[in-house]
C-alpha cells in the first residue's frame, strides 16, 4: 500500500482509465512528473489526477500535447493563454459548421430523388465542402 496522497502508476491508470504506457509517455513529454519509485513502479502525488483531467480536456478540445504542455507554468500550475482558448473555440466553430453541412448533405443524399447523386445540386455542394476540408488537412 502506498502512503496517503501518493499513488503508484497502476492506481493512477485505474483512476483515470489511461494505460500505464500513456502515463509513461506523458512523463517523457514532461506533462506529468513522478515523485519517486517503489520497486519498479513510478509513484505520483494524487494531484496528478487533476493534471491528467486537464490534459484530457485539452485533447478533447483539439489541443496537441505540445500546446497543452505550454499551458503549464514551470511550477506545474495551469497558465492558460485566454487568446489561445478563443482561437481554438473559433476553430471548433468552423469545424462544427463544416460537419453540420456534411451531415445535412448526407441526409439529403440518402433520400434525394435525382436519378444520380452526381446530378443532385445538394450532393455537388457536399463534394465541394469535402474538397475544402481535405485541402486544409
Amino acid at each position: 500500500m502506498t502512503q496517503p496522497g501518493v499513488l503508484d502508476i497502476g492506481e493512477v491508470a485505474k483512476a483515470t482509465g489511461l494505460p500505464a504506457s500513456t502515463l509513461r509517455y506523458y512523463e517523457e513529454k514532461d506533462l506529468i512528473r513522478s515523485i519517486g519509485r517503489r520497486g519498479l513502479k513510478r509513484l505520483f502525488d494524487s494531484a496528478v489526477l487533476e493534471r491528467l483531467a486537464l490534459i484530457t480536456l485539452g485533447q478533447q478540445a483539439g489541443f496537441s500535447l505540445d500546446e497543452i504542455g505550454r499551458m503549464f507554468s514551470p511550477d506545474g500550475r495551469p497558465q492558460i493563454d485566454r487568446a489561445l482558448l478563443v482561437a481554438k473555440a473559433d476553430d471548433l466553430d468552423r469545424s462544427i459548421r463544416q460537419l453540420s453541412a456534411m451531415r445535412d448533405g448526407l441526409r439529403h443524399a440518402a433520400v434525394c430523388k435525382a436519378p444520380s447523386h452526381m446530378e443532385c445540386p445538394t450532393f455537388q455542394r457536399l463534394l465541394r465542402v469535402a474538397g475544402k476540408i481535405r485541402a486544409r488537412a
